[in-house]
């Protein structure tokens, strides 16, 4: 092994790290909270603020996925570090809605440019030690570590909360100092057979055309995957005032939602050998099933211990997330990799700001319980035929279709 390759290899632990810090997010956990009473915001405010988050991921995504695969992947790590930074300390100052809105969307550029770029460099560097056969395993092993730090910020998240509103967000600044050096100490692989672009529109239009019109199963899995994500997202937003309403101790609100990011981080680890044991066919038939039941039992149960369902669809999010990315990275090329998956992300927050509006004034106006019934009954009218088709277009070989 020469030490270009040895040098490229340290990138595995490095992102495990990156993982870890990237998702060790101490406001997670009271961040409804601390709009609702700090700043003073509805439910129909805090989904909105979210779909604008979304739509500044969505304006920003693909840009920066192609940026990502023509600057390098540790750059545009470096950079969403560094937004990051600003975003986060912008909380420091927030009062009003208009504030937390310039806060959200400076961080919605900094996650469109991790978006995609830390997988595609995960990706890279196994393929330069021949072990790309192996990247769902990888991958699944770094939604682990960052589902591991959520949990981790979740634990100390409700009692920072306590003891001064805006610790969580100095927590969080610090975290990202500390992940930005960490980029900085990455190498990005060595990029063979790269051929001269000509125009910048042009390739971006082709890898767009390649992943949504024309490769039939990469489009399928973007759009399945993308559905997919929005069952398990609508909550991250709402089981806060769910436990609220159910009578949760606030106590609660740290472990709890730590319990779910484990969650999360166990079924990412083992969605790979669960696959193999499944197979594809029962394996998504399982994603739809636990998005089922997970509304179901939101909308049906009462109780203190009711938000626990809430966990049923975190472990369908620990499943599909590797599986849906490994098809993905092995439908792409070094050229596209990144904005492939950018795509996917795009997909999945255009649908959320369409949407998530929506559900906030349906959880305003009618109240959690019902909104969740809504859910339940809308995700199955629409994933059983997307499940169909994501299946219908598998390709023969383990997880892999051509290259564009």
């Amino acid at each position: 092994m020469n030490v270009q390759n040895r040098s490229v290899k340290g990138n595995v632990s490095k992102l495990y790290c990156f993982s870890f810090l990237k998702m060790t997010l101490f406001p997670m956990a009271i961040i409804t909270l601390f709009w609702k009473d700090q700043i003073g915001l509805s439910l129909a405010d805090i989904l909105l603020l979210q779909a604008i988050f979304s739509g500044t991921s969505v304006l920003f995504e693909y840009p920066s996925g192609y940026i990502s695969d023509r600057l390098g992947y540790r750059v545009a790590l470096i950079m969403a570090s560094m937004l990051a930074i600003i975003g986060w300390t912008y909380y420091l100052f927030a009062d009003t809605f208009v504030h937390v809105l310039l806060a959200e969307i400076i961080l919605g550029c900094a996650w469109a440019f991790i978006s995609g770029s830390d997988s595609a460099l995960l990706f890279e560097t196994l393929r330069s030690q021949q072990q790309e056969d192996g990247y769902a395993r990888f991958d699944g092993r770094m939604t682990g570590f960052a589902q591991t730090g959520e949990a981790a910020g979740a634990l100390f998240a409700g009692v920072m909360y306590a003891a001064w509103p805006l610790f969580p967000f100095v927590g969080q600044i610090a975290v990202w100092f500390v992940a930005l050096l960490l980029c900085l100490s990455m190498k990005e692989p060595a990029v063979e057979g790269e051929t001269h672009i000509h125009s910048h529109l042009a390739e971006a239009l082709k890898t767009c055309r390649y992943a949504l019109r024309e490769n039939r199963h990469v489009r399928a899995t973007i759009i399945f995957g993308a559905v997919l994500g929005l069952a398990s997202f609508y909550t991250v937003w709402l089981i806060q005032p769910y436990m609220q309403e159910s009578g949760v101790p606030v106590a609660w609100f740290g472990p709890a939602w730590a319990g779910a990011n484990m969650t999360v981080a166990c079924c990412s680890l083992i969605s790979h050998r669960l696959r193999f044991v499944l197979g594809d066919r029962w394996l998504i038939a399982l994603f739809v099933l636990l998005v089922l039941v997970g509304y179901g039992g939101l909308s049906m149960l009462t109780g203190v211990w009711s938000f626990l369902f809430y966990y049923v669809l975190t472990a369908m999010r620990g499943l599909q997330g590797p599986i849906m990315r490994n098809h993905l990275q092995h439908a792409g090329s070094r050229r596209n990799r990144a904005s492939i998956l950018s795509l996917h992300s795009l997909v999945f927050r255009f649908l959320f700001v369409l949407t998530g509006p929506l559900v906030g004034l349906a959880a305003d106006n009618y109240g959690l319980r019902p909104t969740f019934a809504l859910l339940a009954f809308m995700f199955v009218v629409f994933l059983v035929p997307l499940s169909r088709l994501f299946l219908a277009t598998l390709p023969a070989g383990p997880g892999r279709t051509s290259r564009a």
